[in-house]
């Protein structure tokens, strides 16, 4: 019997008009009232994740940054993993070596050090993403980043790496060049002490090796009293291998990768076609 379900958000539980759809509310809050932990485990920031998740009217603890932070249902703060600086400046110096566009996500926020590039590659990822193409209204959303405070710009990083009071979460670099990412990707490999992974084809995530959704999902369950032959994890990508590694049983997204869905146990509906309702109903259908 599954007893917990941590579900991904970009490309599973968020649409690509980057919404929770009614039909996925739904499903997670009567899991909710059924007993069932539901949890969230995404790339994103604390504070890019909550405002769809207060939208959509779901309260769940969340696994955020892939893992560099666990937050409780009230958003405080139960877990951090930062990066090391010899780790961050050598994940850096990759990324400028291949001309990379990159991020980065700290427990001050998300900064970033060229606000053209952003909105660029924002814009890009959305359109390509998105089922209206409606220009105007993407141009906004990826503007809101900025104006809203979920992305800071800087300068320069430097100052950002030597404040000690600043943990450095998530190094996250975009390109629609695959050459200079698979290059980067293989020279960050040979790496000890990260965890590389990505949340889509155009982009490279880098954590701390301690944070992983995985491993995060792990503790949380076990804090829960819960076992992970009892838990179902949910996603579409790579940054989600390390949960179904571990959970009993893992489902897979229609729209994932074919490299994705050989790891998982099951295969749902797209993200366009609820697929978090459908694998969530699912658990309570007789075998």
């Amino acid at each position: 019997m599954i007893k917990c379900v941590a579900t991904d958000m970009d490309g599973t539980l968020v649409n690509s008009e980057q919404k929770i759809s009614v039909e996925n509310s739904k499903a997670i809050k009567a899991a909710q009232r059924e007993g069932v932990e539901v949890i969230v485990a995404t790339g994103r920031s604390y504070e890019e994740a909550a405002f769809l998740l207060k939208e959509a009217g779901i309260e769940t603890f969340l696994i955020c940054i892939n893992g560099a932070e666990v937050r409780n249902k009230k958003g405080e703060k139960l877990e951090a993993f930062g990066m090391s600086l010899d780790k961050i400046k050598a994940v850096e110096e990759v990324f400028n070596k291949h001309e990379l566009y990159f991020e980065v996500y700290t427990s001050d926020g998300t900064y970033s050090n060229d606000y053209d590039k952003a909105l660029s590659v924002v814009m890009d990822i959305y359109m390509s993403a998105s089922l209206k193409n409606q220009y105007d209204e993407l141009l906004k959303a990826a503007k809101k980043r900025f104006e809203e405070g979920k992305v800071k710009l800087i300068e320069e990083y430097e100052p950002l790496f030597q404040d000690s009071n600043i943990l450095i979460y998530k190094m996250l670099a975009f390109s629609f060049d695959d050459e200079k990412l698979n290059r980067a990707r293989e020279e960050l490999k040979s790496f000890h002490g990260i965890a590389v992974s990505s949340s889509g084809k155009e982009n490279i995530e880098v954590n701390s090796e301690e944070a992983q959704k995985g491993i995060a999902l792990e503790k949380f369950v076990k804090s829960r009293g819960i076992s992970l032959q009892e838990t179902m994890a949910i996603g579409d990508n790579y940054n989600d291998l390390s949960m179904f590694h571990k959970a009993g049983r893992a489902v897979a997204m229609g729209n994932a990768p074919d490299e994705i869905k050989r790891h998982a146990h099951v295969v749902t509906k797209t993200n366009d076609e609820h697929g978090v309702a459908e694998a969530i109903e699912s658990i309570f259908k007789p075998v």
